[in-house]
């Protein structure tokens, strides 16, 4: 495949309930925390495709930092997975590796994309990053989980183009792509992701987010 086959959708259709609104369009630095989501994307792909609330669209699609530069702009669900089948209705036909990427883990960087795109092209169905797990995780009531056999994935999360399609027929819902891929029994291969790549959530996480982009 050449680059030229490779699309990025970038999920920014959330309310951010649990930070307190939209947190994609926090500051973060001198731009905002969907540009950088969205800068990283563009030079690491032939296309993107930036998945807002309905609301948002026409806003989104006339900024100068996003619809300006030449990304799609489209509207998304009420669920997760509604919105990465918008964003994928929105692909053209000749992408053969699509990358789904939340808008809320603005640090990913250039290399870890391109780890995904490259797994994708070695022959996985799905490509996700992953960090190991440093916390101790307890089982409620049930004791401590041995944290060598977890890992934490994150994305950008990598597809062939045709798997991830396929996943999404029939509306499946999941938390994520790789899941629905694997389901119908994908290849899904695991690749270092960053502990640097943190998905923002609450304020608190936008305060370490704005410290790792100044450093």
């Amino acid at each position: 495949m050449s680059a030229a086959d490779v699309w990025v959708i970038v999920v920014a259709a959330g309310s951010g309930s649990r930070f307190g609104g939209p947190k994609q369009l926090e500051a973060l630095g001198s731009e905002r925390v969907l540009d950088r989501s969205v800068s990283v994307a563009l030079g690491a792909s032939d296309g993107v495709v930036v998945v807002v609330a309905p609301d948002q669209v026409d806003a989104m699609a006339a900024d100068p930092l996003v619809g300006g530069r030449g990304v799609t702009v489209v509207a998304g669900a009420d669920s997760r997975s509604g919105s990465v089948r918008a964003g994928l209705a929105a692909v053209p036909p000749r992408a053969g590796v699509v990358l789904v990427h939340d808008a809320a883990r603005p640090l990913a960087t250039p290399a870890l994309y391109a780890a995904v795109i490259d797994a994708v092209r070695d022959g996985a169905d799905a490509a996700v990053p992953a960090v190991a797990v440093t916390d101790t995780i307890r089982r409620r009531g049930a004791g401590v989980v041995d944290r060598s056999e977890l890992v934490a994935v994150q994305t950008p999360q990598g597809f062939r183009a045709a798997a991830l399609r396929a996943a999404h027929e029939g509306n499946p819902e999941a938390t994520d792509d790789a899941t629905l891929v694997e389901d119908l029994g994908g290849k899904v291969v695991l690749v270092p992701g960053e502990t640097t790549n943190l998905k923002i959530t609450t304020p608190s996480d936008l305060i370490v987010a704005r410290a790792l982009a100044e450093r």
